[in-house]
């Protein structure tokens, strides 16, 4: 999954940031997983993410002790449905026999 395109204007290596960290959902990467994941030196990548904390793309959390960085929500784009997923109102309108 990729990031919402308002945010892919940004310079490659924050791009390539997001997209990384929205495919991991709600587990978030370290700055190590971020360095396997981005085709950037660790100096550009340090760089990208100074960029999006200060611009309010991602949050960093310290558990323990490991760091990890997660997408800001609003980066995250909404999950399109399944093609065979039926939304709420066409599930009533089933049921309903409509």
């Amino acid at each position: 999954m990729a990031a919402k395109s308002a945010y892919r204007d940004r310079p490659e290596v924050e791009v390539a940031i997001l997209d990384a960290l929205v495919d991991r959902g709600d587990e978030g990467m370290t700055v190590f997983e971020l360095r396997a994941a981005v085709d950037a030196d660790i100096d550009r990548i340090e760089e990208a993410l100074s960029n999006l904390k200060d611009d309010g793309l991602i949050t960093v959390d310290q558990t323990e002790t490991r760091l990890r960085v997660h997408p800001h929500d609003r980066v995250v784009p909404e999950p399109t449905p399944e093609p065979g997923d039926r939304g709420l109102i066409e599930r009533i309108r089933t049921k309903l026999g409509l």
